[in-house]
């Protein structure tokens, strides 16, 4: 038997997007619905950076001391290593960070379902807030020809409808709606991939900066952490299996080569199986939405690692989304065209932040990955030297972004203490 139930808002996927969004219309009095396929946020290597404007919000909804008891890592700079294990400074020291219009000047490195859990608590106090775990979205409803709902699966293999006034997308780049919608998409050629593992930190390493690392055809990027690095491994679209087939004992030579003060802990990867392959991609819904559907973040637009900035635009788009929406959908009067005011307000921050990535692509990544770079680039070095006043454009950048959005007034809380 089918169930079949209404919600105002269907929200698809528990993840930053989903879960941000969520709690922000039920805060403006929306019933909305989450929708999450597991059972809980528990996965490993999914973007765990926080940026300073996404703290800020924090802040701005009363979560910020709850989330400061969060178990973390500051990154207040990025710093390339060279001549001689000299660093040039790229993302600048906590001073010029402080430079920035914002109350949190660095990156807090917390594990995602940390985050989710914390938004999860946070949507449970409102009244008009469901959260159902378990749950997996297989397709859209339709009545006349617009999406009016989802059908979904459940864990112990009961089915059901839920049908909604608005349904979104958050369920990342992999999207069922996405792809039911058919919603025309451009995908970039992206030349790389990513593959994630973890090393022991040691107790006297106490480095607060994320640090690429290049040469010999290589790259990787090292982001301490609580208790350990992560290290994001970069290499050649569509090598994954050749990488595998080369074995554990040449994957550790490699990096140990590339980040040589690693090699007494490479011992610690046991398998391959712990190096995480993450084929990237790059591309860009050119409508969002469609009736009764609108999607966000990586539903509309996936994102390359390059910055680590997938989170934060996600993010914002779920602000700008529920500061759009939230009243329309409260009061029953939603159109078409409100929905697609979110695309028109998100489309620029989404299509810079991705040409940056492509650019950097292009004069990074790939002359590493070929040989021809073994560190940042000559011209990038000249100008942070003559110019040092330059470190806060990529502070900016990376921390910032464009057009950064704001908590809207209905969502807007005193803070609530740590527990």
């Amino acid at each position: 038997m089918v169930e079949m139930e209404h919600t105002t808002c269907c929200v698809v996927g528990g993840g930053p997007a989903g879960m941000m969004l969520g709690l922000l219309l039920a805060r403006a009095g929306v019933e909305v619905t989450v929708l999450e396929k597991h059972s809980d946020f528990l996965r490993d290597f999914r973007g765990d950076t926080v940026h300073p404007t996404t703290l800020d919000l924090l802040e701005d909804l009363g979560l910020g001391e709850r989330f400061d008891a969060l178990p973390q890592s500051r990154l207040t700079e990025v710093a390339f290593p060279v001549d001689s294990g000299q660093t040039m400074q790229v993302f600048g020291d906590l001073a010029q960070l402080r430079r920035l219009n914002v109350r949190h000047p660095y990156i807090a490195m917390v594990p995602q379902w940390d985050l989710l859990d914390l938004l999860a608590d946070a949507g449970r106090a409102e009244p008009t807030f469901t959260l159902r775990m378990d749950t997996e979205v297989t397709g859209v409803v339709r009545e006349h020809g617009h999406v009016a709902g989802v059908r979904y699966r459940t864990a112990d293999g009961g089915t059901g409808e839920l049908h909604a006034d608005l349904t979104v997308a958050c369920d990342g780049r992999g999207s069922v709606l996405r792809a039911e919608s058919g919603l025309p998409v451009t995908e970039y050629d992206v030349p790389i991939d990513a593959w994630w593992f973890r090393l022991p930190r040691h107790a006297h390493e106490t480095a607060s900066a994320l640090s690429p690392r290049i040469g010999d055809g290589r790259f990787a990027v090292v982001i301490p952490r609580e208790g350990y690095f992560q290290i994001a491994y970069l290499g050649r679209k569509g090598t994954d299996a050749q990488l595998r087939a080369r074995g554990l004992e040449a994957f550790r030579a490699d990096v140990a080569e590339l980040v040589p003060e690693f090699a007494d802990r490479m011992d610690a990867i046991t398998s391959m199986d712990e190096v995480k392959h993450l084929d990237v991609r790059l591309n860009r819904l050119r409508r969002w939405n469609t009736e009764g559907l609108l999607c966000i973040g990586d539903a509309a637009h996936a994102m390359s690692p390059i910055g680590g900035v997938g989170i934060n635009l996600a993010v914002q788009d779920a602000v700008a989304a529920a500061t759009q929406l939230a009243g329309p959908l409260r009061e029953g009067t939603l159109t078409t065209s409100d929905v697609a005011q979110v695309r028109n307000r998100r489309l620029l921050p989404t299509v810079l932040v991705q040409g940056l990535q492509r650019l950097m692509h292009k004069a990074i990544a790939v002359p590493a990955l070929q040989g021809r770079l073994d560190g940042p680039p000559a011209p990038m070095i000249e100008l942070m030297r003559r110019v040092p006043a330059a470190r806060v454009v990529p502070a900016y950048l990376i921390g910032v972004g464009f057009r950064p959005e704001r908590a809207p007034e209905f969502a807007r809380r005193k803070p609530v203490p740590a527990v």
